[in-house]
């Protein structure tokens, strides 16, 4: 589509949730009240071992004549490199072929008992009735030790991560995760690795057998069967399906401890057109699973930030400041090295007085003993929360694999109560003491340079703000454009790009076909334009409309699920351009106005930033190929009941028909919501009734 609103897609994703689940309002406005902390039994486990080192652990379960069977390959963590994304890579396309059996003769027979087979990077996971349990079994292990990984799966895979890594370019969050790793770990470090296209692409299909055979063995694996299943006949399916599995030494690695900054330091990424900032503090911590500190010290990240409504960052941000939507903590236990995390997505003008009052509520768990009653009251909370988690199997597996793996005492989880209720508010003062540090935090943000950005120098030890691109990278600030260029002089080398004025002039009509996926359903957009002043754009299946809006030239109508829409002024005004196939030759007349920003980067190549702003006020960043002349990228936010959400629209390839080009393959992103359109048909000058065009 040329240039496809946004709104549409919000629109028919907005149907299909609505007609797919209910809601319910909840009532924030008063505070959970916690019940006594109860008592509970911790189910038992059994412990057998075959010849090759696999361990398996068995959780009986006869309530539903299901079983499920978990294995967990227990590598160290791995650095990648420049190939980052193979570790994963290799997790995703285990269960894409075997040497018996392709990937849809696997998806077949997985679906035709009703089962469920799944890998990722350290391991299968795999769950069926008991009566199936033999079939899913033989796949399993067929999965397990003859994967093929087929070229063409490769790089079915590899095109849908590139897809990911284009949208996460334009998502606040993506990046704010990939700045927030960089800093914490460093790039030496195979948590703060990060995967790009040039990684993505570096991947051959010899990197994944090679790590596969490398890592994937028995003797550091752990099974874990959960379900309608006795220990004799656990030990049958175990010595049947995976005794054959061989074993082999495997690499050991080691890496430097990631240390917290000896001051704060201040790291901003800039997105173009932000609305809100991404601030994350955070800092690597010295904090394994299972340690004594584990359970005093997550009482005291509940206090401060890690419950839904009670912790004090969501009371102070949210509740009294309303700089926020939520703002939380987390403290992570982690083998190799844990970490600590306090974030929010705030607007862009109370960005810097969110982080004063991140950095008192931080300061203020370290130098204030909390209220006994606030200490009791997240105690009960987490005492009926353990209880809840009880009442699934999984719960008891997952307690009985970290036993094993982490070497914890065996009554750990069956002591945990007892545990939790010696913790007093002295030794919450005194964890935060260990744990939380306001004064050498990395604090780092993504958001509006112009807006956001030198504001932040005060919070950082050095006095300056570090900028970094989304790989953490020494960012570079946009170069001045060339003498005699303006953002008109782009536009107009934008429409000779897609054909010029007078091809364009000259088409009588436009007619769009293509499809998109929104979970399990493909739905099908057309797009018809008509004498530059007429538009038609329909979203839906065979004999299901989902949504349609139309432009008649005086008019405007859209309905959804067939209910008739409210329209704004910015959405009529959007309707005209899009019937106007020459719009960036004449913004004013739609109340827009332009400003060229200057050159920058956009996946290597030189890209003209223009700032589009709409005659309600709606700010949105366009991206245009200095070379080519073509609009690659559109970036911005949409409006939501919790406020502005990032969006993107991002234009991946063209298609020329009769010299015009158009957009072929488009990615819009809504905050996490991703989707790709691929047009399929485009046709020119056909005859399109004006009938077709009706507003209602």
């Amino acid at each position: 589509m040329r240039k496809l609103h946004l709104s549409y897609i919000i629109l028919a994703t907005a149907a299909i949730l609505s007609a797919c689940s209910g809601s319910q309002k909840l009532d924030r406005s008063q505070v959970p009240v916690a019940g006594p902390a109860p008592k509970v039994q911790i189910g038992d486990y059994q412990v057998f071992s075959l010849d090759n080192g696999l361990k398996v652990i068995v959780v009986e379960n006869h309530k539903l004549p299901r079983v499920s069977y978990q294995l967990s390959v227990d590598y160290d963590p791995v650095m990648e490199g420049e190939k980052t994304g193979m570790v994963s890579m290799t997790g995703d396309l285990l269960k894409a072929g075997t040497s018996n059996r392709s990937k849809a003769e696997i998806d077949e027979s997985i679906d035709f008992i009703g089962a469920t087979l799944s890998t990722s990077a350290n391991g299968i996971f795999g769950s069926s009735l008991k009566k199936h349990s033999n079939t899913l079994l033989e796949i399993f292990s067929d999965v397990l030790n003859n994967p093929s990984f087929p070229a063409e799966e490769l790089e079915k895979t590899r095109k849908q991560t590139l897809s990911g890594l284009a949208s996460a370019k334009t998502s606040a969050n993506e990046i704010s995760s990939n700045i927030v790793s960089a800093k914490v770990y460093g790039k030496d470090h195979p948590y703060g690795e990060l995967q790009s296209e040039e990684t993505i692409a570096a991947i051959t299909r010899e990197d994944l057998i090679n790590h596969y055979k490398t890592y994937f063995r028995p003797n550091i694996s752990y099974l874990v069967i959960v379900g309608d299943i006795n220990l004799d006949e656990a030990k049958t399916q175990a010595n049947k399906y995976f005794a054959t599995w061989q074993k082999s030494g495997v690499p050991k690695h080691t890496y430097p401890k990631p240390q917290v900054p000896e001051g704060n330091e201040v790291s901003f990424v800039p997105l173009a057109g932000a609305v809100q900032s991404v601030v994350d503090i955070t800092y690597p911590v010295n904090l394994s699973p299972g340690a004594p500190d584990a359970i005093p010290s997550s009482v005291m990240n509940s206090i401060l930030g890690g419950g839904v409504f009670s912790g004090r960052l969501m009371q102070n941000l949210r509740e009294d400041k309303a700089y926020t939507y939520g703002a939380r903590s987390s403290l992570n236990a982690d083998k190799l090295v844990g970490s600590f995390s306090a974030n929010a997505s705030v607007r862009n003008e109370v960005t810097d007085s969110s982080i004063v009052q991140f950095l008192y509520e931080l300061e203020r768990m370290t130098k204030e003993p909390v209220a006994d009653s606030t200490v009791q009251f997240v105690k009960n909370s987490m005492n009926g929360s353990f209880a809840r988690s009880l009442e699934s199997p999984q719960t008891i597996a997952r307690f009985a694999l970290n036993i094993e793996r982490y070497g914890l005492p065996k009554d750990y989880y069956a002591t945990y109560l007892e545990k939790l209720a010696a913790v007093n508010s002295q030794n919450i003062l005194d964890m935060a003491k260990k744990y939380i540090k306001p004064s050498n935090a990395y604090i780092t943000v993504v958001g509006n340079k112009e807006e956001v950005g030198d504001k932040l120098a005060v919070f950082a030890a050095s006095g300056k703000v570090d900028y970094y691109d989304m790989y953490g990278n020494v960012w570079k600030d946009m170069r001045p454009v060339p003498a005699g260029v303006t953002a008109q002089t782009v536009l107009d080398n934008y429409i000779k790009a897609i054909g010029g004025v007078e091809k364009l002039k000259a088409l009588k009509s436009v007619s769009q076909k293509g499809t998109f996926a929104v979970g399990p359903m493909v739905l099908d957009i057309v797009q018809k334009t008509k004498d530059n002043n007429k538009m038609l754009m329909t979203i839906g299946q065979t004999g299901m409309q989902l949504v349609k809006q139309v432009y008649d030239g005086k008019n405007a109508s859209a309905s959804q699920m067939g209910q008739k829409q409210e329209l704004d002024e910015e959405m009529i005004n959007t309707m005209k351009m899009q019937s106007d196939i020459l719009a960036e030759t004449h913004y004013d007349i739609y109340g827009i106005s332009v400003e060229l920003k200057g050159i920058d980067k956009l996946d290597g190549k030189d890209v003209y930033v223009m700032e589009v702003r709409q005659k309600s006020g709606k700010v949105t960043t366009d991206y245009f190929d200095v070379v080519s002349g073509l609009r690659l990228q559109t970036v911005g936010s949409e409006e939501s009941p919790t406020g502005p959400i990032p969006s993107a629209t991002i234009i991946k390839s063209y298609i020329t028909v009769e010299g015009i080009s158009f957009p072929s393959e488009i990615t819009q992103s809504t905050g996490p919501q991703v989707i790709d359109i691929k047009i399929t048909e485009v046709k020119l000058n056909e005859k399109i009734a004006d009938s077709e065009f009706k507003a209602e």
